[in-house]
């Protein structure tokens, strides 16, 4: 359980990491976006081939993984549009940009999908006795440029740095939590439902790219966007490949 929780905590440790170079340094819209870009496309794998694939293959035919991939997603679109109408800037902060409209999707995305994630993370310790290289690579890279692009929004909405990175942490120490829960709270657990699990946070995942860091990167970098894009996606997919290779 302890290396579940370590391995959790080194793959979110990158919502810090981002918080503090958004924070200290001031990073062009291209260079965000082709940030964002590149998780993206990590991302994109994850959802794909350490997500959707392995929940289609652990569900037997029983159908979780439709469920579960439906309430993730739903998940994440109603819960949006509930948070975004209390995350209108205080009296007194500057106008909202359209990074900061983004902070609130992109931080319920982190949480909604951060959780299933790393009890995923968990869950692939307990079952192979080592930790997916390819989902922890994706879950930190991809993490980068969402608490960056997240940072800019809060601070673009009147949040301190201190506030920033307090909520930046208390994600994190929840997800690593979480990791640990997934390896110790579902060893009896029946495998079809925990492809629901995997499938939750495919869903949510998706929902995230699709309305928020796809729309953004594109805005941001222009077409070299999807360059970036591909390249993340190519570089997540060689993991796997290369994972799969040694076992």
């Amino acid at each position: 359980m302890l290396a579940a929780l370590l391995w959790g905590a080194l793959a979110t440790s990158s919502l810090l990491l981002g918080g503090l170079i958004a924070a200290s340094m001031r990073l062009s819209r291209r260079s965000l976006g082709l940030l964002m870009a590149f998780g993206a496309g990590t991302l994109i794998s994850a959802v794909s081939f350490e997500l959707v694939f392995e929940a289609l293959q652990r569900s037997r035919g029983s159908g979780f993984p439709a469920v579960g991939f439906c309430l993730g997603a739903f998940s994440f679109y109603f819960s949006d549009q509930w948070i975004a109408g209390l995350g209108a800037p205080k009296a007194g902060a500057r106008a909202a940009t359209g990074s900061a409209n983004l902070a609130i999707p992109m931080v319920l995305g982190i949480i909604l999908d951060g959780i299933p994630e790393s009890m995923v993370i968990g869950l692939g310790i307990l079952e192979h006795q080592v930790v997916s290289l390819a989902m922890l690579v994706a879950i930190f890279l991809s993490n980068l440029p969402e608490a960056v692009a997240g940072t800019i929004g809060m601070q673009a909405s009147g949040w301190s740095r201190r506030q920033i990175m307090l909520l930046w942490l208390v994600i994190a120490v929840v997800c690593a939590v979480a990791s640990a829960a997934g390896y110790s709270l579902f060893s009896t657990t029946p495998k079809a439902w925990l492809s629901l699990v995997q499938a939750f946070a495919a869903g949510a995942i998706l929902m995230m790219l699709t309305n928020s860091m796809i729309p953004e990167s594109y805005e941001h970098a222009g077409k070299l966007a999807g360059v970036m894009t591909v390249l993340g996606f190519i570089v997540s997919v060689s993991i796997i490949v290369f994972e799969a290779s040694q076992s």
